[in-house]
């Protein structure tokens, strides 16, 4: 079982490596308002495993599932902008277009209306931030990575070394996306359940 446990320590450091990786501090976000080709390319940059375009960002707005730019500036991009999209690329693969509005107006009511939100989107996106981290240093705590049972897993399908290595990551892999399937299905129902309530 020694290389499962190298496997298990190999994912675990990969995990905590995408931790410190993964979101741009809030105090680095730019400071300075965008035009929608930099909010593009910056988006493009940090998120490459999709390609954002102007239409989509405008689609966004016009959906109200972000805030309007400003009025009357070229630059009418701000923080706060690149805030809403940089949550918003975290929920598109798991929630559709409807329920990331319903998600964002359990915490900000109106999109285009900054007076009623009950909380401010900065703080909305320094708590992601650590929710994000601690999901990615903890994820290997939970029972399926218990290493007894691995072990007994190992010893009952009589792998050689090699076929224990690819197991141990199928499994792993298999884990998360289980673990995602219901995490899915969880935030859902409370959309469902809690975007009715409004």
């Amino acid at each position: 079982m020694r290389s499962g446990k190298t496997i298990i320590d190999k994912i675990d450091k990969i995990a905590k490596e995408i931790s410190k990786n993964s979101l741009v501090p809030y105090e680095d976000l730019p400071q300075y308002d965008l035009f929608l080709s930099q909010v593009i390319d910056y988006l493009n940059d940090r998120f490459e495993e999709e390609q954002y375009t102007n239409n989509i960002v405008q689609n966004y707005i016009k959906n109200e599932v972000i805030s309007k730019p400003e009025d009357g500036k070229k630059r009418g991009y701000t923080k706060l902008h690149l805030v809403q999209l940089v949550l918003l690329s975290y929920m598109r693969p798991i929630l559709t277009t409807e329920e990331i509005k319903k998600v964002f107006a359990l915490a900000f009511n109106e999109i285009n209306d900054r007076s009623d939100d009950i909380i401010s989107w900065e703080k909305a996106y320094k708590v992601f931030d650590r929710i994000q981290g601690d999901s990615f240093n903890n994820f290997l705590n939970v029972e399926f990575f218990n290493e007894e049972r691995l072990q007994q897993f190992v010893e009952e399908s009589d792998l050689n070394e090699e076929e224990e290595e690819r197991i141990l990551v199928f499994l792993t892999v298999m884990s998360l996306i289980a673990q995602a399937s219901a995490i899915k299905k969880l935030a859902k129902k409370i959309i469902d359940e809690y975007g009715e309530k409004q």
